[in-house]
């Protein structure tokens, strides 16, 4: 991704780099065909080039987080409107009814607090907002929560990849291993979770 990126940027400028960027990060949030995109290491990468001056931290970031809590509010709108009907839905190229049922397994588990925790979960992260809608939420409530979840996400990972590009000499060279560790991190959760759900059938 970083590649294909910088390329971007170096062919488009600022603004289609910007736009590029905060496009997959509305689309991973809000849409529902936006759950396989790479948020996370597409934030953290934002963040490395951003410290070799191919782009302006804060306003990535900035961006990041106003198409996150955005993208989230139409996910919530999403499941608010249809409801129940989404997961009456079949199964076609792009919508898994599990996705959306798994997401609800971990809404129960988690409460309020998945809209926070979801950021850090591909996939997931995707049908929160849409379960939240879904259950009715009070929207002030699931506003909060998005905000913070949304900061935390864009600030923490955009940061931290920034961080590593000023600190380290010549870090673009542990740059792709730093992104696959950073994709096998995130998709843990839902790992393990597989894997206990595998054990409780045996």
């Amino acid at each position: 991704m970083h590649f294909d990126l910088k390329e971007i940027i170096q062919s488009f400028g600022y603004v289609g780099g910007y736009l590029v960027i905060w496009g997959i990060i509305f689309a991973e949030s809000g849409l529902l065909v936006g759950f396989f995109l790479p948020g996370d290491s597409l934030l953290f990468t934002s963040g490395f080039l951003a410290s070799q001056n191919l782009l302006n931290i804060w306003i990535l970031i900035a961006g990041a987080f106003i198409c996150a809590v955005l993208g989230d509010n139409v996910g919530y709108i999403t499941g608010k409107k249809f409801g129940r009907s989404l997961f009456q839905k079949e199964d076609s190229r792009f919508f898994h009814k599990q996705n959306l049922i798994k997401a609800e397994q971990f809404y129960e588990k988690h409460g309020k607090k998945t809209i926070v925790l979801a950021r850090f979960t591909p996939v997931i992260r995707t049908f929160a907002p849409i379960l939240a809608g879904v259950s009715e939420m009070t929207y002030k409530t699931f506003f909060t929560y998005n905000v913070i979840g949304g900061f935390i996400w864009t600030f923490g990972l955009t940061i931290f990849g920034y961080f590593l590009g000023k600190v380290i000499p010549d870090v673009d060279k542990y740059l792709l291993p730093i992104v696959v560790a950073i994709i096998i991190i995130s998709l843990l959760p839902s790992i393990i979770h597989l894997y206990g759900e595998r054990n409780q059938k045996k």
